[in-house]
């Protein structure tokens, strides 16, 4: 693997700031790719002088390396040639083995070192995957910070004979022994939390972390476009201002081509997300970032709003600024969860092109559920999709190009009842026809659900308004039903979901909020 010059420059730039010396360890291999690793670390070496290549005797039936310290190890390592998406997993491997770039610090890197070892893990991938990086790389985070903790990023095509055996068929999975505890997209707060469920964990006060944040004018909770544009408003108001956020850029990071983002001729969510995180970066915004807030309340003697963190982490504030968004809605039926990567998936890009030849059924028509079909029906040998209402709802020239495949067909008037599986792997679905009452079976390989967004509203039930849907009830200024409490973007009941209309509406509930503190209405 070659790299450019362009490349090249980017990351000496980027590794300029290393201090000690990190080695990466390539294993001895007589595999046919092995002379590509060799040359792709080589290339990667050649940008600093920081950075060593370092042949190892232990034997591997494919090429596999891993991370040193100052001849120290960290417990990264990767199985395969981590090219395309996982390229910038390597990048940052590198960066946060000198502890450097972005690192869990506060009571997140505390949950972390409070983790009982030994912690041994594989992270299954495939290079096409667009949410596995996030987990390799938080959990190559985790390692670094955890003294007894290792990780080992694989990719699928050096180790087939594995996947069978785990019968895994989708993407991220994370596997403990021969025992896989989770696949699919996972949010850094949950990936943390289920480590601490299977392995347990010493109390996080026991390491002396400071757990009280402090005080702020204006805490902004969630980081997508509505949270970025509220944070940013707040502190150029001169407000001491925070951002509680699981990932800047949250669903955003997750969206392909951006074409509608007025004077943005054509972007990407993860590049767009890079621009938000810089511009609230480039303000003195407390940036709490992998944190997910588990309560707010308003204290009424104080006036002050208290804000609790999973974790154990608090602070308090005048005004908050909820901007949480939305999440994918699942389909909440018997298998469904059993059989989560497994024949269950959400992700047609990443887990699609373990279905080929396959038969799945893709559960949803609107925009995301069509798009979804056409786009698999170019990997799998058949697709069903599958629509609650009597009409689809996507847009007719995306109607129009699915029921133009030959091996796509479309049921409707459909209510998904079940997902059935052998106990490994998912056969079938089934699906009560609205009109006819009866029972419906589709034999089948796999399910992918793509029925829309729930707004991330449960933490606030009984604090503020919610409609019956889950979105926080705001007037023409964001204002909810709490003075003190604003909200903005896809978690309320503003019309029309979409990034440019978030990005104003941030802007406005942070206007709002510091019109009511000079004229003290809130």
């Amino acid at each position: 693997m070659k790299l450019d010059t362009q490349m090249k420059e980017q990351l000496a730039s980027v590794f300029s700031q290393l201090a000690g010396t990190i080695s990466l360890v390539a294993d001895s291999s007589s595999h046919a790719h092995q002379a590509e690793l060799l040359e792709m670390l080589e290339e990667v070496k050649s940008t600093s002088d920081k950075i060593r290549v370092v042949l190892s005797e232990k034997q591997s039936d494919s090429p596999r390396f891993h991370l040193r310290r100052d001849d120290r190890p960290n417990g990264i390592s990767f199985r395969g040639i981590p090219g395309g998406h996982e390229f910038t997993s390597l990048i940052l491997a590198i960066l946060n083995s000198d502890r450097k770039g972005k690192l869990p610090e506060g009571g997140i890197a505390a949950r972390i070192r409070a983790l009982k070892g030994p912690i041994r893990l594989r992270t299954y991938i495939s290079l096409t995957c667009e949410n596995c990086p996030d987990v390799v790389q938080a959990l190559n985070q985790m390692a670094v910070l955890h003294d007894d903790f290792e990780h080992e990023m694989v990719d699928g095509q050096y180790a087939q004979s594995e996947i069978d055996a785990l019968n895994i068929q989708g993407v991220p999975s994370i596997v403990v022994g021969d025992k896989m505890i989770h696949s699919g997209r996972i949010a850094f707060v949950d990936l943390l939390k289920k480590l601490e469920d299977t392995f347990g964990a010493d109390t996080v006060e026991a390491s002396g972390e400071i757990l009280n944040l402090g005080h702020f004018d204006t805490v902004v909770v969630g980081g997508g476009p509505a949270g970025a544009s509220a944070a940013i408003y707040s502190v150029r108001k001169g407000m001491k201002t925070a951002i509680i956020a699981e990932r800047i850029g949250g669903q955003v990071q997750d969206t392909k081509g951006i074409e509608n983002l007025i004077g943005v001729t054509y972007t990407e969510g993860p590049e767009l997300s890079g621009k938000l995180y810089e511009h609230i970066r480039s303000y003195p915004v407390r940036l709490l970032e992998q944190r997910r807030v588990s309560g707010i309340v308003k204290n009424a003697t104080t006036g002050k709003t208290e804000i609790s963190i999973e974790g154990g982490e608090s602070l308090t504030a005048d005004s908050v600024i909820i901007t949480t968004g939305a999440k994918w809605r699942e389909l909440g039926v018997p298998g469904e969860k059993e059989y989560i990567g497994r024949g269950v998936a959400f992700c047609p890009h990443c887990d699609g092109p373990y279905y080929k030849g396959k038969k799945i059924s893709v559960i949803g028509g609107g925009n995301s559920g069509v798009e979804a079909a056409i786009d698999l029906a170019g990997i799998v040998r058949e697709v069903v999709l599958v629509e609650y209402n009597d009409e689809l709802k996507a847009d007719k020239v995306l109607i129009d190009k699915l029921l133009s495949l030959p091996n796509v067909s479309v049921v409707k008037s459909a209510k998904t009842s079940a997902v059935i599986g052998d106990g490994q792997k998912v056969i079938a679905m089934e699906y009560v026809d609205r009109k006819t009452e009866k029972l419906q079976r589709i034999e089948l390989d796999g399910v992918f659900v793509q029925i829309g967004l729930l707004p991330n509203s449960g933490f606030l039930k009984g604090l503020v308004e919610l409609t019956k849907f889950g979105e926080i009830v705001v007037d023409n200024k964001g204002r909810t039903s709490v003075p003190g409490i604003y909200a903005a973007g896809d978690v309320t009941t503003t019309p029309f979901k979409q990034i440019v209309i978030a990005l104003g509406e941030g802007a406005k509930a942070a206007l709002a909020a510091f019109e009511d503190r000079m004229y003290k209405t809130a």
